[in-house]
């Protein structure tokens, strides 16, 4: 959440042609419905069920592309394991400080579900650091760990082409 995921996966499809998909605006439109709404109407757990059959179909096209995940998806349902499993599948955690998470999310949360109900930037820094420990183990197991402080989206979808080279 907030890793810029969405952004270096943009560049990566237009530097390398390759077609691009968002885990979270995919599932809006099949659903249609926000992501907010879902969670509002069914929960997190109906939610987390509808992301990782989404992930399943994506993944088992396949049609190569370059997929943006949302930053609880690698800790449901063994969706790494999934993804891990995959042989054309390569992953990328892009590492970023609680502290600059939480600079980038304050602004957007109200578009968050999971930290709407957040009103400072230190209750937010708190609840980052948290489910940063919290989903660590899962994000480790990424094929590439990518260290994103002062680089831009360009050099860091420069750094993930050098290593898929």
């Amino acid at each position: 959440m907030g890793s810029g995921k969405t952004s270096v996966a943009t560049e990566l499809s237009k530097q390398t042609s390759k077609p691009f998909i968002d885990l979270d605006n995919f599932i809006e439109k099949s659903e249609n419905s926000s992501i907010k709404k879902i969670f509002q109407k069914y929960g997190e757990i109906h939610f987390r069920n509808k992301e990782r059959l989404y992930l399943e179909k994506i993944i088992n096209s396949n049609s190569p592309s370059i997929i943006s995940l949302g930053g609880g998806t690698p800790c449901y349902f063994n969706n790494m394991k999934l993804l891990k499993s995959k042989g054309n599948v390569c992953t990328f955690f892009l590492k970023v400080s609680p502290e600059n998470l939480s600079k980038r999310l304050f602004n957007e949360r109200m578009k968050r579900p999971l930290i709407s109900h957040i009103h400072s930037l230190k209750s937010l820094e708190k609840y980052v650091s948290k489910h940063l420990f919290e989903r660590m183990p899962y994000y480790i197991q990424s094929d590439y760990q990518i260290d994103t402080s002062n680089k831009s989206i360009s050099e860091i979808a420069v750094n993930i082409l050098d290593l898929l080279r």
